[in-house]
């Protein structure tokens, strides 16, 4: 394996690529303090060397590894986290109560991301799905705190874009570990405006007046910077918040303005990838229009699977 891609922050943060689909597309946080360290988010089984050479050339034992935190049970965030479990003696796997079943007993989990992906393309993304034993699952209720070393992790449940979604609040970092709540923000798509943000409505639990008051939630704590699993560190977050709020409401008026449509899905993935180049070209960003859809093809047809279920429930 090569050497693993990681980035390095103040307060023993570091961003691991977890080598998902491309570079620098998903990631898991590693946060070490007082000599404990604890996983944000696992990436894939295919992850988990990626993760455990981390650990290695910072000469971080594995029984120092305190938790695994999963911020969502959607398998880019937490398909790895069993087979990383089993690497990790010590470890307890810290998950929203509605995600902890899944983590157990894997097999709905996996057969509803087929019905999305394909079994191939299941298979080949994600790998082999890990059941977690029972006895080392935490399920961490809103509100409540956890200590790694002397530091305080304060853990807040945020739905919009799943419903067994958390966020974390990391105190000492005054910083916040997001999930896919406070959006997505790949690198490539930052201008000399700073970085670019939108919101992924991936399926099946969008929704929107939710998802505004995580978003609110997330800023109330006024952190400095926000660690995103899609990628990884974001500052200027008054800024990032308001695009995220401007995002939902569009998503919701082209998911309506699709409803009479005869192909709803198909009016939804044009408006999606309107409303997202519009979005990119007033940012600045360096790609033409063309790359930019490319580059986005697999974000436009997720939020439009989002979309989609989200208008037939209404």
């Amino acid at each position: 394996m090569q050497n693993p891609r990681y980035d390095d922050y103040p307060h023993g943060i570091t961003a691991i690529d977890t080598d998902y689909v491309r570079p620098y597309l998903d990631a898991s946080h590693l946060i070490v303090r007082d000599g404990r360290a604890a996983f944000v988010d696992t990436g894939t089984s295919h992850s988990v060397p990626h993760l455990l050479a981390t650990l290695e050339r910072k000469g971080i034992g594995r029984e120092q590894v305190d938790y695994v935190l999963v911020t969502h049970v959607h398998l880019d965030h937490a398909g790895g986290a069993g087979a990383l479990m089993q690497a990790l003696p010590n470890a307890r796997l810290v998950v929203h109560p509605r995600g902890a079943r899944h983590m157990v007993q894997p097999d709905q989990l996996i057969a509803s991301s087929i019905a999305v992906y394909g079994e191939q393309a299941f298979r080949s993304l994600f790998g082999e799905i890990v059941p977690v034993a029972s006895e080392r699952v935490v399920e961490i209720g809103d509100g409540e705190e956890l200590l790694l070393g002397r530091s305080r992790l304060l853990f807040i449940h945020t739905p919009g874009h799943a419903a067994h979604h958390y966020c974390i609040v990391d105190h000492d970092a005054n910083a916040v570990f997001t999930g896919d709540t406070f959006g997505i923000s790949y690198r490539e798509l930052a201008s000399p405006k700073g970085p670019f943000i939108f919101v992924t409505s991936t399926p099946v639990q969008f929704d929107p007046e939710a998802l505004h008051a995580s978003i609110d939630r997330l800023m109330s704590f006024n952190p400095e910077a926000a660690y995103l699993t899609h990628y990884s560190r974001v500052t200027d977050l008054p800024r990032l918040a308001a695009d995220l709020h401007a995002d939902v409401d569009a998503y919701v008026a082209i998911a309506r303005a699709a409803r009479e449509a005869a192909d709803p899905q198909q009016a939804i993935a044009e408006g999606m990838r309107g409303h997202l180049l519009q979005r990119l070209a007033a940012h600045g960003t360096a790609m033409s229009a063309e790359e930019a859809a490319q580059f986005l093809t697999v974000d436009i047809a997720l939020n439009t699977q989002g979309l989609a279920v989200w208008l037939a429930r209404q």
